[in-house]
């Protein structure tokens, strides 16, 4: 949904009662607890630096998927389950050429209830290759989005194979505002996370390419940490809190947004299935 200048006073002017930084609900939509880290941060200590960081859900992916499951028994009410086609660390490129990874998947998913696919890295037109089709299709039969580190061309084909598919763009592809702009004005069912993004805030302040984009797409946005190593799941607090710093600066309906509201309909889109 797109803004033009009286509603965007309106939302400034609309107050909802989070008058600190401190109170305001964050998810967290990129989350990796892959076996690395399993010695190091057991199920009990991840979850309380998920808590300590104020989170009101962490979208939690893995390799293997056996972390999320340890993750989510471990705290059911914080942790929103996704599922990752690798199994372990090394799997980024080989996984495309794999086809044993459908059918695990789809082990997965009729085992366990999840939101989403991913993340799993694919670009231009590899995203043609049968494996890749195989998991768009699952994703599409149980109603789930995908999680894709991808460059704008891999998420074009996405849309091109399944024009229903839902999509959140890990990292909004490692692409500038003006290309970020191009793709949510083309496919209506494209989310973006910030995850490993700091450029578009500095000091609390936000960039004003950027501002223009989390104004014009309010309810196209995520925020995520994305811990790909077991050292960076000791920033998720600092993350949170340097996010909720530049969110404070938004009007109150885009920060709500952005902050939570966003990742709650990404939720929903599978766990309620």
């Amino acid at each position: 949904m797109k803004y033009g200048i009286i509603s965007v006073v309106l939302l400034a002017i609309c107050w909802t009662g989070f008058s600190s930084a401190e109170e305001l609900p964050l998810v967290d939509t990129h989350i990796h607890y892959s076996h690395d880290a399993w010695e190091m941060l057991p199920p009990e200590k991840a979850v309380g630096l998920l808590r300590k960081a104020g989170l009101k859900y962490a979208f939690v992916s893995s390799s293997s998927d056996d972390g999320t499951q340890m993750l989510y028994d471990a705290a059911p009410n914080l942790v929103i389950p996704v599922l990752r086609p690798y199994r372990k660390r090394g799997e980024l490129s080989s996984w495309l050429y794999d086809e044993s990874v459908p059918q695990m998947l789809e082990r997965r998913l009729e085992k366990y209830k999840y939101a989403g696919i991913g993340e799993f890295h694919v670009f231009g037109d590899d995203t043609n290759l049968p494996v890749m089709r195989k998991v768009i299709q699952l994703a599409h039969d149980y109603g789930i989005f995908l999680h894709a580190h991808s460059d704008s061309k891999a998420v074009e084909n996405i849309f091109k194979i399944q024009p229903q598919a839902r999509v959140l763009w890990a990292h909004s592809g490692f692409e500038q505002p003006t290309e970020i702009r191009r793709m949510l004005s083309t496919y209506e069912n494209l989310m973006a996370d910030l995850a490993f993004r700091n450029e578009h805030a500095v000091n609390g302040e936000i960039d004003p390419q950027w501002q223009a984009l989390f104004m014009e797409f309010p309810d196209r946005i995520t925020v995520g940490t994305d811990t790909y190593t077991p050292e960076r799941w000791f920033y998720v607090e600092d993350h949170a809190n340097w996010s909720r710093e530049w969110l404070m600066t938004l009007p109150d309906q885009v920060r709500e947004n952005i902050a939570y509201r966003n990742a709650e309909r990404l939720k929903d889109w599978g766990l309620s299935k």
